[in-house]
């Protein structure tokens, strides 16, 4: 079923939902399935809202323009979603393949609904598995003192392609903060949940040599300081002294497909409302 999703938040008062409810049930909109939070420490109101498609009966353009007046007079901050369209996605990659081949893999299997028209990469050694997927690989490497003229080459390619998401697998260079701001909420990023411990270069000898007990990863928004923007999903696995250091490497590798994927889902979904610096993740419909 085809359906409009609403994501709104506002400062929390009384009547909110009864309001919301009432604005869709006079202009005979089909309710099919309404997720709300109150956060009582912020003071602040989420609610994800999903209608039938087919009841609309006017342009899409009048459905939105009709609900920024009413969401004007309420200080309603909101987005509108129609699930018929597909997101196009680009995912960018340097040398490393878990994640890349892990996200083309639920595409294929059309656990991930969307279009991934393109990847990118500042080298050239994962091109066989776009191939191996059928999806054009574009080499932009990266030299010294023009990072910013591949940046340029980036986004002309986002633009081409109409890119809605961006997804980092692995992508192992800094986004410029020109970028990054541009495309702000739209840029989804993966690393080890030990940061910012472990930073650097062999993260898992030295957590290896600290003897830890856990391993995990963290996906979120990308944001102008390094791996601080808005956490949208996290996992972690126990461990114990008898891995190595390859052998953590591996544990934090499955780790990183799953989080990825499921901070992927919910973008594309439309489970996602970010406020400040955080995220309110609504559950997965069963």
């Amino acid at each position: 079923m085809d359906k409009i999703i609403f994501l709104i938040q506002s400062d929390d008062r009384k009547g909110l939902l009864a309001t919301i409810s009432q604005y869709f049930y006079s202009r005979n909109y089909n309710i099919l399935h309404c997720q709300q939070h109150s956060d009582t420490q912020e003071k602040r109101y989420y609610m994800r809202l999903e209608l039938d498609l087919k009841d609309l009966q006017t342009t899409r353009k009048q459905l939105q323009d009709e609900f920024s007046e009413f969401a004007s007079k309420l200080g309603l901050t909101w987005e509108c979603h129609f699930t018929d369209y597909r997101t196009n996605v680009a995912i960018m990659v340097s040398k490393t393949s878990h994640t890349l081949f892990d996200l083309l893999s639920r595409h294929h299997e059309g656990d991930l609904n969307c279009e991934i028209p393109l990847i990118i990469s500042n080298h050239p050694d994962l091109e066989h598995i776009a191939d191996q997927f059928r999806i054009p690989f574009y080499y932009l490497p990266i030299t010294k003192g023009k990072k910013e003229e591949q940046e340029a080459q980036v986004r002309a390619l986002l633009k081409q392609h109409h890119i809605d998401l961006v997804v980092l697998a692995r992508y192992m260079q800094i986004l410029t903060p020109v970028f990054v701001d541009e495309w702000y909420g739209k840029i989804i990023n993966i690393h080890h949940a030990f940061l910012p411990a472990f930073q650097g270069a062999n993260p898992y000898r030295r957590a290896y040599e600290r003897g830890v007990k856990m391993i995990g990863a963290t996906a979120h928004y990308a944001s102008e300081d390094l791996d601080q923007g808005p956490i949208i999903e996290q996992d972690v696995v126990r461990v114990n002294h008898e891995l190595t250091p390859e052998g953590l490497r591996k544990v934090g590798k499955d780790v990183e497909r799953q989080v990825l994927s499921r901070a992927v889902q919910a973008h594309l979904e439309h489970r996602i409302i970010i406020y400040n610096n955080k995220t309110v993740v609504f559950n997965a419909e069963h």
